[in-house]
């Protein structure tokens, strides 16, 4: 059969920026998916997405203009149901022949798992591309992640953005057929200002370089971001500047031009006595420009513009959008001095007014809820009490500030930047900016105990209230964060070493609350939904399903040790000897469990009852084992107390070739069951060696 490259392309009117990329790799995957599936596309057919920010575009090479034939078995009723005691056809066999169009003594009887069934074969006929396809790339369209549709005219159609053309073509043939109200086509526009008005495709293999050369459009997403990063590594380079991080930025820009240009604008110097922090939130979150910084990462007064005009002389572009960003420069400079006028202190009592929530009452009651633990928590590392219950208090002063209130993403910064200009010491001021961290994935911890235990408090203190009147996440729906708030606490403890009992975190998180606001009892859950977090923290680090839960099983509270103990599992599972001994605690485990005069309490064996050399041995080797495997483990000396357990393996391995746990006499037996559980517990100090085994 030939085949041809095929191409669609919707133009819209601008597309939402930052979800661009996301949507046409969405149309390329699920429209690819729905031809692959009705065998349209050739073995070795690529695809490929462009995206610009008045359309998206799929393209496929390999493309067949009609789907091959199918081989179709159908099952019908069993062969006992669909013959009666006579053996003739029942009414079911009748009607399963005849909704197929075949005539009962043609079906066959094919083997099934669950016996002999009647089918019958037939041959379903492929269906052509240009009858198929508008329905295709429409119920391609109704599976992108369209948060909100948008209706234009007076048809019913409905899309992210209104769609004003459709190019269905497959090769040099226009595909007939109407998306969302359009017929389709072979013609496009080319850049608003510098490419031609209507574009021709006159084969769809050749889409991207028209548009390129005939439209002034780069349409492809990836190599339209890679030009301007370059275009802007160039610029920065020129100017002896960098350009700090700024991937987001760039994704976001690539998808607001479609023929990119760059050029250097810039502020006067005296808005540079701003904290940098405002001025780069302001360029970069509302104007779209890349401020450069200097070798040491202080913020210049110059920025880079990405356009999506390409011209000879750029003053005009230049100066207007100087002209842009300095309103934007003032109202940060005013807002950064009006709001030093009054101190963060005088604004906590403010904090009254605003609702955290309904059911947990005012951030000022929230801000002493956090500051009572964090003063407990600071007591726990042996820091300031004293400075970390200010540092909370005075936390979420910045809230009330005009700077935050016109830009939240600087709270806590500015919260620093006013405490030190009221004079608070360096720590308080860096615990008002730390206690946000981590704030993502991958950002940076809190510095100073102070900050660590100000971060603690509020994330915990967040995660307890909210399970205390059940807010929890539920699928993939997490509104308060709770997922990273746990995340970051776990972080903390882990990273910054911190030995804190994560049972008494939670405890005391909850005994912060008033007894009027009658909390559920739900300190065990959020323990869970912490240890949940906790298996994807160490899956993401490279551990395996069973070395997590021979830990964590375990429940271990210091959540700092967790690492050291599974190191200490991954080195005992390299020993030769570690097979053996987790089948062997697994099977120590299960006798233990189904012992009811042992299972919930610790009995110490009686040398007295025993008998046999095997036990005898087993006891000897216990006693002497025991007490090195504990001095190792109050060490923290993990690795060396698991490696111990080898030394134990041949009188195990005795133990069980030679002695009979369930014997009659009920003493001996309990006896028995006693020194295994003294071998169980040996084994199962750090960690619970019995999830090794296969």
């Amino acid at each position: 059969m030939t085949t041809a490259t095929l191409l669609v392309e919707l133009l819209t009117e601008e597309l939402p920026p930052k979800s661009l990329a996301r949507l046409g790799e969405a149309l390329r995957k699920a429209l690819t998916d729905d031809l692959a599936q009705d065998g349209f596309l050739a073995a070795d057919s690529q695809s490929c997405v462009f995206a610009t920010p008045r359309r998206l575009a799929v393209q496929a090479t390999q493309v067949l203009a009609q789907s091959p034939d199918k081989a179709l078995e159908m099952q019908g009723p069993s062969v006992k149901v669909g013959l009666d005691k006579d053996g003739k056809p029942t009414p079911a066999l009748a009607g399963f022949a005849k909704k197929n169009g075949i005539a009962v003594e043609d079906l066959l009887q094919i083997d099934t798992p669950k016996g002999k069934v009647f089918a019958c074969r037939k041959t379903a006929t492929g269906s052509a591309l240009s009858a198929t396809l508008a329905g295709k790339v429409e119920a391609a369209l109704k599976k992108l992640p369209v948060a909100k549709m948008m209706r234009w005219g007076d048809g019913d159609a409905e899309f992210v953005r209104p769609v004003h053309g459709l190019v269905m073509l497959h090769g040099q043939s226009i595909v007939p057929g109407t998306v969302l109200g359009i017929v389709s086509g072979n013609t496009t526009r080319g850049h608003r200002f510098m490419g031609e008005s209507t574009l021709t495709i006159a084969d769809a293999e050749h889409y991207e370089s028209i548009l390129e050369t005939s439209g002034k459009v780069v349409a492809d997403f990836a190599k339209r971001r890679a030009t301007i990063d370059g275009l802007l590594q160039a610029e920065a380079k020129k100017q002896q500047g960098t350009l700090g991080t700024y991937a987001d930025l760039l994704d976001e820009v690539t998808a607001l031009v479609e023929h990119p240009s760059v050029y250097v604008g810039a502020f006067d110097a005296d808005f540079l006595e701003v904290p940098q922090e405002c001025l780069i939130l302001t360029m970069r979150q509302n104007q779209k420009y890349f401020p450069l910084f200097d070798g040491a990462g202080k913020l210049t007064n110059h920025f880079l513009i990405v356009s999506n005009m390409q011209v000879a002389d750029p003053v005009h572009i230049i100066s207007g959008n100087q002209r842009v960003v300095r309103p934007r420069l003032d109202d940060a400079r005013f807002f950064y001095n009006q709001d030093r006028k009054e101190r963060l202190e005088a604004r906590i009592s403010r904090l009254g007014k605003v609702v955290y929530h309904n059911k947990l009452g005012s951030q000022l009651e929230r801000v002493e809820r956090v500051a009572q633990l964090a003063s407990a928590i600071a007591r726990a590392l042996g820091a300031d009490h004293v400075a970390t219950g200010r540092a909370a208090r005075l936390a979420k002063a910045d809230l009330v500030t005009g700077m935050v209130g016109e830009f939240p993403d600087l709270q806590g910064i500015m919260g620093r930047y006013y405490a030190l200009h009221d004079g608070e010491p360096v720590a308080i001021a860096n615990a008002i900016a730390e206690h946000y961290q981590p704030r993502f994935a991958g950002d940076q911890l809190p510095q100073h105990p102070i900050s660590c235990a100000v971060a603690i408090a509020d994330k915990l203190e967040t995660l307890a209230g909210l399970f205390g009147i059940g807010q929890l996440p539920t699928g993939d729906r997490d509104p308060f964060a709770l997922r990273r708030h746990a995340l970051g606490v776990i972080r903390i403890l882990i990273e910054r070493d911190l030995p804190l009992s994560l049972a008494d975190l939670i405890k005391e998180a909850f005994e912060v609350f008033p007894k009027e606001l009658k909390l559920a009892d739900a300190g065990a859950d959020l323990q869970t939904f912490v240890f949940e977090r906790l298996r994807g923290y160490f899956a993401d680090a490279g551990y395996t399903a069973q070395e997590i839960d021979a830990v964590l099983s375990q429940r271990p509270q210091l959540l700092h040790q967790v690492p050291l103990r599974l190191a200490a599992v991954r080195a005992f599972a390299s020993l030769p000897e570690a097979k053996d001994l987790a089948a062997a605690n697994k099977r120590v485990l299960n006798i233990i469990n189904k012992n009811e005069d042992i299972r919930h309490k610790v009995v110490a064996p009686d040398r007295a009852l025993m008998t046999e050399a095997a036990e005898i041995a087993l006891m000897d080797g216990l006693e002497k084992l025991a007490p090195q495997a504990e001095k190792h483990f109050s060490a923290g000396e993990y690795q060396e107390a698991l490696q111990l357990l080898a030394n134990i393996k041949p009188a195990v391995d005795r133990f069980f070739t030679e002695v009979m746990v369930m014997v009659d006499d009920a003493a001996v037996r309990n006896n028995r069951a006693a020194l295994l559980q003294q071998l169980g517990t040996l084994m199962n100090r750090v960690a619970d060696i019995s999830k090794l085994a296969a």
